[in-house]
């Protein structure tokens, strides 16, 4: 049998998971960012891989330092202007990379009140709720940055919601195994992960308003669940993508992983009680996952996965 022929495939290295908390000093009132950044480089590594030539490996511990650096240098500011920052300098920088991700996760912290004002420079950690951003930047600067292909994609995982009432689950499939009642009343709980792609726009994507549009985004979310009379969470998934398409014309489109958080209702009658949906037992698992993409009609896809 002659030997299996075998060729390099597709690979990419990086710097995952670097950890850094930025303060913003400004007289006795600080602020704080608090960032998990992970970075990826893709391009002509081939050398390193079939013969261990490393002349062209920018090291991830210089892609880590890079993080620290351009914190000082430019400032953190909003996630995907930093993100995009880091980006643009790999493959503008390091010829051998072609193509950069950078994912960056930030973490929230409130600002403790003394007594009813916030305070200047201590905070709380908020909840397991979590702001994302994802930006691919391929190809270098170019005439004026024109010859890039650029993709910026925010998101927000951690975000747990629960509506009481306002909520069924009837007139499913049933087979021989099926034991599920059908229910004309609910509770629905989840566990958003959500990440929505930027269209172009007119401004340069580093001078965009990332908060506001972060902010809103998370706003027409939240209303969208709270406000939506469900038969299914697959109805839910798609009423909160369509909020946010109707509202931001700045999305492209919106992915969503919703995590079906059952609440099982305890029988009571052993105690002589009964259980007018008051009392549940939360189940952790196993659940149902729910997921799917609401696009904007006419939208091209991305030239960059994400």
């Amino acid at each position: 049998m002659p030997p299996a022929e075998v060729v390099l495939g597709e690979n990419r290295y990086g710097k995952a998971e670097v950890r850094i908390v930025a303060v913003s000093r400004d007289g006795d009132r600080h602020e704080i960012k608090d960032l998990n950044v992970s970075i990826a480089l893709a391009g002509d590594f081939d050398a390193t891989h079939l013969t261990g030539d490393n002349a062209d490996v920018l090291p991830t511990d210089t892609q880590k330092n890079t993080v620290y650096a351009f914190a000082k240098e430019h400032g953190v500011g909003e996630i995907e202007a930093f993100g995009l920052r880091l980006a643009r300098h790999f493959v503008d920088s390091h010829g051998p990379s072609r193509r950069c991700w950078v994912r960056i996760e930030e973490y929230g912290w409130d600002r403790i009140q003394l007594g009813g004002q916030p305070a200047p420079h201590s905070f709380a950690r908020t909840g397991p709720e979590t702001r994302i951003a994802e930006v691919a930047v391929a190809g270098g600067a170019g005439a004026g940055g024109s010859s890039r292909d650029e993709l910026v994609v925010s998101g927000i995982s951690g975000l747990v919601l629960l509506n009481s009432t306002g909520s069924e689950f009837h007139g499913f499939h049933q087979d021989r195994y099926t034991t599920l009642p059908e229910t004309r009343d609910r509770i629905l709980a989840t566990e958003v992960s959500a990440r929505w792609r930027h269209l172009p726009g007119d401004q340069p994507v580093d001078q965009r308003d990332w908060r506001t549009s972060f902010d809103e985004t998370r706003r027409h979310l939240l209303g969208a669940f709270a406000d939506t009379y469900s038969l299914s969470l697959q109805q839910t998934l798609y009423a909160m993508g369509e909020r946010v398409l109707r509202e931001r014309d700045e999305v492209a489109e919106v992915r969503l992983a919703l995590p079906n958080r059952h609440h099982l209702l305890v029988d009571l009658a052993p105690f002589g009680l009964t259980n007018e949906s008051e009392v549940f037992y939360a189940s952790d698992r196993p659940y149902g996952l729910i997921e799917g993409t609401v696009r904007r009609a006419g939208v091209a896809e991305s030239a960059l996965a994400w």
